[in-house]
């Protein structure tokens, strides 16, 4: 959005058509949702945590309707020595609204085989910090939680923390990501 947002002032597109612009991607997603529509595009960064240092490339777009917003993320880690044989980590989420709990709920698919479905605890979701905390997860020992907590830094960049919690233990920083709008 930043490089789009350069390009039109730099032709004298007004001020005015951003706005309208912005206001129009908000309308792909069903009301409920309209505060993740910041989301909507594609994303690259870098991230750091308990595999190594990373490489990501993620998208966010309305599907079926607004009804949901889907999130595609890829994860690259190169060899390294937190991680020798390097790896890539991809996973795909799905964001709709609970009508009954009025909330937001991710729902998670990853590579390695979990499933986690996760509830915001964010009262608004609007707000500049999102957190998700997990409701269930599939295929791993019971009792694991884990937690999402997204921090815009701008229209263009956020931060995204990913914690795991053993049995009965403490949320652990896993993942640090940071993410550029492209």
């Amino acid at each position: 959005m930043l490089l789009r947002r350069r390009t039109l002032l730099s032709t004298g597109v007004s001020v005015p058509l951003l706005a309208f612009a912005g206001s129009a991607r908000a309308a792909d997603l069903q009301p409920a949702l309209g505060g993740l529509e910041r989301f909507i595009g594609k994303w690259r960064g870098e991230g750091d945590g308990q595999p190594g240092h990373s490489t990501v490339e993620r998208s966010y777009e309305p599907d079926l309707g607004g009804l949901f917003l889907v999130g595609r993320n890829r994860s690259t880690y190169a060899p390294q020595e937190k991680n020798p044989k390097g790896e890539v980590h991809r996973d795909l989420g799905y964001y709709g609204w609970d009508k009954a709990r009025k909330c937001a709920v991710l729902r998670q698919f990853h590579s390695e085989g979990f499933v986690v479905q996760y509830v915001c605890s964010t009262p608004e979701l609007g707000a500049t910090e999102l957190v998700f905390d997990s409701e269930s997860i599939e295929n791993i020992p019971a009792g694991f939680r884990s937690r999402e907590t997204c921090r815009f830094t701008g229209w263009d960049a956020f931060e995204e923390l990913f914690e795991i919690a053993e049995p009965g233990k403490d949320f652990e920083l896993y993942s640090h990501n940071r993410l550029e709008r492209v």
